[in-house]
């Protein structure tokens, strides 16, 4: 008698991604928080101008390495659910497939970028050490291409938790104490950069032993692509290749603008706003990661009536735990800033204005997984293309004469482009609606109840550190008092069941 999990069912898939989801969501918020502790470590230890700095060559060397990954990384992702895995399946002959370009191209762009380093330090940068900072990024952008492309076999191979162990525990928490390290030895924004960087080689290593087992590798498993593995596999990645460098810019590009077009320092207080507006979407990357292979199986198989069952809940996930945190960030921005020093507090009202860009791109969840996971990169790249043409001509527009608030106001545009493109495109490939009136009510009510507490906080102690904490507390009890209502401990109650074990049958063998 063999003991099976009932397969196939819609139940069983919206608790399998119940369960994935609650492991993603731990690692988001670990990485959040050691995320935040990172920058406020760079922000104080190296001032506006070095922090501006560092964090411009974090995004050169983050934009670097998206476009060398060519789309691999979420083509693996979309492709080996579709395979089978072992030293029997057809999975692990995408590997050799997936890493050999992307490696090779990234050893040319690091060979360039050494070569380069001067010139591209006088354009980008002020910092006396920027030609030696510049030669460390590009000379690790193999190392980030390998671990990016590695890590996304892995979660595509394994259970959640190995891809969160890695990638959200183990590189967000050895960066801030790296960076401590090399600060206490007396170490400047280079040996800083290092301390961000080796992480990432860590991982790499961790990822090809995690790697190996389920795709057969140590067990003879056939290595070779054929002739249509390429062609489909490319297919869907070089189209993604150019998106995953367009959302990887997203960002970064105003931080480079924002430096070349106005000061250094403007553009450190961008980053530092930035950051916090990024640190919001990790509830949703946790979720992405714990679902995108999950959605690629089911739309694969047809299963669109599932796959749409899925994003929906965990759309709602997304606005319950999202939107308080940006509705706070936006109402409380001089507080949050106030823990980065005196010369950040300009960044307050960017910061208000990213937060209320960022309650769309939360508030439509998952689109742009949905759009790759169905097949449609061409889709995708069409969304994130619309959103960066309008940010960089709005960059163009606004620095000049507005610092980081054009970046920001700028950025904010681009973002709730895409995501309105992104979303039109999502619903076609679910053939379902995107929202329900259940994330309608739920984004209505917390937005009534986080907005009721941060105007009680704002007008008894201001928009400070006094302020924010009345808010939190008020929230904290609200959270509590409404824990009376039956149908919220009846809503508690059902999540603490799908993450259950789901339940067996016997099945007579």
């Amino acid at each position: 008698m063999t003991a099976v999990a009932e397969p196939g069912s819609s139940t069983t898939e919206v608790r399998r991604s119940t369960r994935s989801g609650a492991v993603g969501l731990i690692g988001a918020a670990v990485n959040g928080a050691f995320g935040f502790v990172l920058t406020t470590v760079i922000v104080r230890t190296f001032g506006a101008d070095g922090s501006g700095a560092l964090f411009s060559v974090i995004g050169l060397v983050t934009i670097v390495g998206a476009v060398c990954c060519l789309g691999a990384d979420t083509a693996l992702m979309w492709a080996l659910p579709r395979r089978r895995l072992g030293p029997d399946g057809d999975a692990a002959r995408l590997l050799p497939l997936a890493v050999l370009p992307t490696a090779g191209l990234a050893l040319v762009v690091a060979v360039i970028g050494v070569a380069a380093a001067e010139p591209i330090s006088r354009a980008l940068l002020d910092d006396a050490d920027g030609a030696t900072l510049v030669r460390l990024a590009f000379a690790g952008v193999p190392v980030i291409v390998a671990s990016t492309v590695l890590l996304a076999a892995v979660r595509a191979t394994r259970p959640v938790a190995a891809y969160v162990g890695v990638q959200f525990l183990l590189v967000p928490i050895a960066r801030p104490v790296l960076v401590i390290a090399a600060v206490l030895s007396g170490g400047g924004v280079v040996l800083g950069f290092g301390g961000w960087l080796l992480p990432v080689a860590a991982a790499l290593l961790i990822a090809l032993a995690l790697v190996a087992g389920p795709l057969g590798v140590s067990a003879g498993a056939v290595l070779r692509p054929q002739a249509a593995d390429w062609r489909v596999f490319w297919g869907f990645a070089l189209p993604r290749a150019a998106s995953v460098a367009v959302d990887a810019s997203s960002m970064w590009v105003g931080v480079l603008l924002t430096g070349a077009l106005a000061t250094q320092a403007e553009a450190g207080v961008f980053a530092a706003v930035g950051r916090y507006a990024l640190a919001g979407l990790l509830v949703m990357q946790g979720l992405r990661v714990a679902i995108a292979p999950q959605l690629s199986r089911l739309l694969g198989a047809g299963r669109r009536a599932d796959a749409a069952q899925v994003y929906r809940r965990t759309s709602l996930w997304i606005v319950v735990l999202s939107w308080p945190a940006y509705l706070m960030l936006a109402v409380f921005a001089p507080a949050f800033l106030e823990l980065f020093g005196a010369e950040f507090r300009g960044g307050a009202t960017p910061m208000a204005v990213l937060a209320v860009a960022m309650l769309v791109n939360v508030g439509v969840g998952l689109v742009q997984t949905v759009l790759l996971m169905s097949g449609n990169s061409r889709g995708h790249l069409l969304a994130t293309v619309a959103g960066l043409l309008l940010n960089v001509v709005l960059c163009l527009v606004l620095v000049p004469r507005h610092g980081a608030l054009g970046a920001a106001l700028a950025w904010s545009a681009g973002i709730v482009c895409e995501n309105v493109l992104a979303a039109v495109l999502a619903r076609r490939a679910l053939g379902e609606a995107l929202f329900g009136r259940t994330l309608v009510r739920c984004a209505l009510a917390v937005t009534g109840a986080t907005g009721a507490a941060a105007a009680i906080g704002a007008l008894l102690a201001g928009r400070g550190l006094p302020g924010l904490a009345v808010a939190l507390a008020v929230v904290a009890a609200g959270c509590l008092a409404s824990l009376c209502d039956r149908r919220v401990r009846a809503a508690l109650g059902s999540v603490r069941s799908q993450l259950k074990p789901a339940p067996t049958r016997e099945n007579p063998s």
